[in-house]
């Protein structure tokens, strides 16, 4: 071993794709749950619902896009590998992957998150301590949602052994 102060050290791994589809898509992620964040300080009631389920009927498909889910880019696939995505979508038990998101499928996922959402809306009310909860609450769910979206996504482009687009072809 070398124990000179001018010893290297070792080069962290490279990052894979799949690292980097992840990273993308948290970054984007970020940058919208920070949006919900701001809606949820705004004293209108509904309008962080709207807002919430807004953003994420976008920022879903565009998720899915980084790690090459959507219904266009798994119908370019062969048969055999849409057949090995599909399996792959089953056994993690997303909704969402592959799918046209719709409003309505976004309602959906948000209802599971009801109790967060709820407590977002009478908090509003609470001057300025109030606010900052709904915001945080906004911040918090939406980042949620995503995050267990992008695990899904992940662990079916894994599975299913994508070959995951060039990052200028997803936007």
């Amino acid at each position: 071993m070398n124990f000179s102060p001018r010893a290297r050290k070792p080069a962290p791994p490279a990052e894979t794709a799949l690292d980097a589809a992840a990273r993308r898509a948290r970054r984007l992620l970020h940058k919208r749950a920070l949006v919900a964040a701001a809606a949820g300080v705004v004293p209108v009631p509904g309008l962080d619902w709207a807002v919430d389920a807004a953003l994420l009927s976008r920022l879903l498909p565009r998720i899915n896009a980084e790690f090459g889910l959507t219904p266009e880019q798994l119908d370019r696939l062969d048969p055999s590998k849409r057949e090995q995505v599909q399996k792959a979508v089953g056994l993690v038990g997303s909704v969402l992957i592959g799918k046209l998101i719709t409003r309505d499928l976004v309602l959906k996922l948000t209802s599971a998150m009801g109790v967060r959402m709820t407590t977002k809306q009478a908090a509003k009310y609470v001057p300025l301590a109030g606010q900052a909860i709904a915001a945080t609450l906004g911040y918090a769910t939406l980042r949620y949602l995503g995050e267990q979206h992008i695990r899904d996504c992940m662990q079916v482009a894994e599975m299913a052994q994508l070959q995951l687009p060039a990052p200028d072809a997803t936007k």
